[in-house]
């Protein structure tokens, strides 16, 4: 990699620094001003403003590796959070003017109104080789329209954020109250429809919920009560659930953990039906007894092959997670049950001896791939087991 240089080229008014002094100049998008965290990269080609409002990118700045990012707008309906999450994002294109029948608005405009400091123009195929090959770095994002940085004290900045490792993310992103969940699927024809007579009831633990998980709970006859993520085991089982479900969320899972998993211990011990996914999926690993540990290249789109071992069938996934159980030290009573095609990583488990499994990865993903929708029939048919 060439050595950096500090002056802007014509034109530039935001630029990217790494904590190792690389420097990227490009052209700001969304809000002005600076923000800084780790730098990751999404090789997902659709669902841009899904990945932005995905709980699970706090503290991250996302590098889109397709180019063409912002063409179809945004709108009210496409989100898993009420607002943008991740920190900013990295472009390689300028984001052109919206071309769908169901946009509402400009993408720039919605990241500038949600205060998300973004840059284009950038060797996005450059960066995310540098992640690859050498992690994700800390960077800052710097958004001047007067074209005036001062990249040693940015590459000053980027180098004294403490990191994702040790951070308990979940405390900030979980619900502050419980409430009740029944928005149903979004359907082409009626949009997101409304749960009707339920069958069930899950008590879904909010770690950094994603509401289209809760989205096909609900369309599976699910009445869904959402609880903060410190709710005690108590306090859920007096609720009565007939299931109970782990969200995703960001952060470390060792460090939510130190309040979650004594929980979860408790709730997978009850012998109701457990379900786990992402940031849940490794909590519920440490409940059961396994570690966890940081990647050094998270798992991030919607093209992750994984195979689950109890079918031999292999699927396409949606993932986001920059954290891994270590499938090195399942317990005898765990069974690992998926695992990532792309690097042999753990992908999926289950408790031999209790109805509780997880998966690494977003069986809820929207837009897609769908292939992982099953995982939610699984969860209900265990409801329906313990319940006959």
């Amino acid at each position: 990699m060439s050595a950096p240089t500090h002056t802007p080229p014509p034109g530039a008014t935001a630029v990217l620094v790494l904590a190792d002094g690389s420097v990227f100049w490009g052209r700001g998008i969304g809000a002005r001003g600076e923000v800084v965290g780790e730098v990751c990269f999404n090789t997902s080609i659709t669902g841009y403003q899904e990945i932005m409002t995905d709980p699970s990118y706090a503290g991250q700045m996302i590098t889109f590796t397709f180019p063409h990012i912002g063409n179809v707008g945004v709108n009210d309906e496409d989100i898993e959070n009420a607002t943008p999450v991740a920190l900013g994002c990295i472009l390689r294109q300028d984001i052109t003017e919206p071309s769908n029948y169901r946009s509402t608005g400009h993408y720039g405009d919605w990241l500038a109104k949600h205060g998300r400091v973004g840059i284009a123009g950038v060797d996005t195929r450059r960066l995310t080789k540098r992640i690859r090959n050498e992690g994700a770095p800390n960077g800052v994002i710097c958004h001047n329209p007067d074209g005036t940085f001062d990249i040693d004290a940015l590459i000053a900045k980027a180098n004294a954020w403490p990191g994702l490792e040790g951070m308990d993310l979940a405390k900030e992103l979980s619900c502050t109250e419980g409430y009740e969940w029944d928005e149903t699927l979004w359907s082409i024809r009626g949009g997101y429809g409304k749960l009707g007579n339920a069958k069930h009831h899950v008590v879904a633990i909010d770690y950094g919920i994603k509401r289209n998980i809760l989205r096909n709970l609900a369309s599976l006859e699910c009445k869904v009560s959402v609880v903060p993520a410190s709710t005690s085991a108590e306090e859920i089982l007096a609720m009565q659930p007939d299931g109970i479900f782990l969200s995703n969320g960001p952060g470390d899972p060792a460090a939510t953990g130190t309040y979650a998993v004594p929980t979860i211990k408790k709730l997978i011990d009850t012998g109701k039906p457990v379900f786990g996914i992402c940031l849940g999926h490794q909590m519920m690993a440490l409940a059961l007894g396994a570690k966890t540990r940081k990647m050094d290249v998270g798992h991030r789109g919607a093209n992750h092959p994984v195979k689950d071992m109890t079918t031999g069938v292999v699927e396409i996934t949606s993932q986001n997670h920059g954290f891994v159980v270590d499938k090195d030290t399942l317990p005898d009573n765990v069974e690992a049950t998926h695992f990532s095609l792309f690097d042999g990583s753990l992908a999926g488990l289950r408790a031999k001896d209790k109805p509780a499994f997880a998966v690494q990865y977003h069986p809820e993903a929207s837009p897609g791939p769908h292939d992982s929708h099953y995982l939610f029939k699984r969860f209900v048919t265990l409801i329906e087991d313990a319940k006959s």
